[in-house]
């Protein structure tokens, strides 16, 4: 490793890279590390070095929702979880059942 002569800059999201970095840390590994040993078996392999596929529990839900159903869903799922409060929630499931039933 001690003829590292470039560096490379990779945009990724936020959270993601806090995910990551937790899970590295607790295998011992620098994020550095992880995109050393990648490039390396990359170039070994002559290949990704991993399964790179959708998984196939989201391949289920295309057989029932269209891609733009699923991106409409996500999106409105994100605004929910910006807006909380604009969002009756339920403590208990006889709660959720009585609102749903009542047309409120």
């Amino acid at each position: 490793m001690s003829n590292l002569t470039t560096s490379i800059s990779v945009q990724i999201d936020k959270e993601d890279k806090e995910q990551a970095t937790a899970i590295l840390q607790k295998l011992g590994v620098s994020m550095s590390g992880l995109i050393n040993m990648t490039i390396k078996q990359l170039i070994m392999r002559g290949r990704i070095p991993f399964d790179v596929s959708i998984p196939k529990e989201d391949l289920e839900l295309y057989q029932y929702f269209t891609k733009d159903e699923l991106e409409k869903a996500a999106k409105e799922l994100a605004y929910i979880e910006k807006h909380p409060k604009e969002y009756k929630g339920f403590d208990n499931i006889e709660d959720l059942k009585e609102a749903l039933l009542s047309n409120e």
